[in-house]
């Protein structure tokens, strides 16, 4: 158990390691031994975890849905959630800004980006599909369409927050878009008993930190 807690430390490590050099240096021009300097391991332990620089990039893009939230009896608050806390994560986790950034990193060359999109459209279509059955969304309503959708207003509200004040305000811009697309897709009703707030944020991030360390003890 204790070995395996180490190389569970160990990748997490090189991840941050790699994260910091991608954010700081963009994928084309970090090295491996950089990331190696920065993470203080060998290059037998990265290559044991990562077997290349984009399996790296790989690891760092599934940080990015990494974090379990707890459960609501709605669908459709569920994806609020998601999208709140991934704002909140973006400001405050580098390895998480570095997930985004390289996703959206047109320079980025050999390393193909599109599972990182593909990841979160999947997960969000998910969600969707579920408030669908659950008889949430108005029945025009295409869980695809709507996904590709919410996460292509989501990388331009984060990409034009980071341009302009660093992120600060990227959960009020989150909160904007959900308040400008939901009512197009949410049943009235659903709709109605939707809590969309920084404030949430905040609070539902502590609970899915929280519920791990709570099942370790």
């Amino acid at each position: 158990m204790a070995r395996q807690e180490r190389a569970i430390r160990t990748r997490r490590t090189i991840l941050e390691a790699a994260a910091a050099v991608f954010d700081e240096r963009g994928y084309t021009s970090a090295t491996i031994g950089e990331i190696l300097e920065r993470a203080g391991v060998t290059k037998g332990a990265l290559y044991f975890h990562f077997g290349s620089k984009e399996e790296l990039a790989l690891g760092v893009f599934e940080e990015q849905l990494a974090l379990t939230l707890p459960p609501q009896s709605s669908k459709l608050q569920e994806l609020v959630d998601s999208g709140l806390v991934l704002a909140l994560r973006l400001r405050t986790e580098p390895l998480v800004r570095a997930s985004v950034g390289l996703a959206l990193d047109q320079g980025a060359l050999g390393l193909d980006r599109t599972p990182a999109f593909r990841m979160w459209i999947d997960q969000t279509t998910l969600t969707l599909t579920e408030a669908k059955t659950c008889g949430e969304l108005l029945p025009h309503v295409d869980p695809t369409e709507t996904a590709e959708l919410l996460v292509a207003g989501f990388s331009g509200v984060q990409l034009l927050s980071q341009l302009r004040c660093q992120r600060r305000d990227l959960e009020h811009r989150v909160v904007v878009l959900f308040h400008h697309m939901l009512p197009g897709i949410a049943v009235p009703a659903v709709l109605a008993r939707l809590e969309i707030s920084a404030e949430r944020a905040e609070r539902i991030f502590a609970q899915g930190r929280a519920e791990p360390m709570a099942e370790a003890g």
